[in-house]
């Protein structure tokens, strides 16, 4: 299953936040790395198809998301920046009714989402408002609901952003265990260079532009670079800078 973007280029209110975006994406951990504002989100709200492509295209394997959004609905799973939880229903009223919108039974949410809440940490959580969580459990809950339909693809917008050290190494280390045990084709956008490991697909983003991508431990060794950061940072300062 592989998500592919052909010559996408997006302007709001004539100016340019993304410029002639070229990308394979497939099953595995992919990593949209890039610093605030560099497109990241406008980048997933078109593959989610919150906004309308204006120029290229975008397939998920064989749909296109202009002409078959709902049937790639179907196959994916979203993690957005900001929060999507009802803050005033319980941790379990939220995840069935998210299954409810699938087509599935509450017995059957309960099941699927029993383990996961488990290696999160948060089973004992499941009767308690989402109000009365902090901010790491409020995301352990949306990574358990965006997987209770078996996704095929999941794509995961600054998912640890704000969270303490802790909250970040539990859930990227479920998701990255999720991706193997589910072959799942997963893209995870972040600006935190500390979550790339050198053997992800690494897709850098920059003022709208993609300016490198390959396999981290590749790009390292192209650009003679020991570190993400130092990667990242010859790729974007002027030289002048460095």
């Amino acid at each position: 299953m592989s998500i592919t973007i052909t010559d996408v280029t997006y302007s709001f209110k004539a100016k340019p936040v993304l410029s002639d975006i070229n990308l394979s994406l497939k099953p595995g951990f992919n990593v949209l790395l890039g610093p605030n504002g560099a497109g990241k989100s406008t980048l997933l709200s078109l593959l989610t198809g919150q906004r309308k492509i204006q120029q290229g295209k975008i397939t998920f394997t064989n749909y296109d998301i202009s002409h078959d959004t709902r049937a790639i609905m179907a196959q994916l799973g979203v993690v957005f920046q900001q929060t999507t939880l009802d803050l005033d229903l319980t941790v379990l009223q939220n995840l069935t009714y998210f299954g409810a919108l699938h087509g599935l039974s509450a017995a059957t949410v309960l099941n699927r989402i029993t383990p996961v809440l488990t290696q999160l940490a948060l089973i004992d959580r499941l009767q308690d408002k989402v109000r009365s969580l902090n901010e790491g459990h409020r995301r352990r809950v949306e990574i358990a609901r965006c997987m209770i339909h078996l996704p095929q693809y999941l794509l995961l917008d600054e998912a640890t952003v704000g969270l303490d050290v802790d909250s970040r190494k539990l859930i990227i280390e479920h998701i990255r265990a999720l991706t193997i045990a589910q072959h799942l084709t997963v893209l995870w956008t972040t600006h935190l260079m500390d979550e790339v490991l050198e053997n992800d697909p690494l897709f850098i983003l920059n003022q709208g532009k993609l300016i490198e991508q390959g396999v981290c431990h590749t790009l390292l060794a192209k650009h003679q670079q020991s570190s993400v950061f130092d990667l990242y940072r010859t790729l974007t300062q002027p030289q002048g800078l460095l």
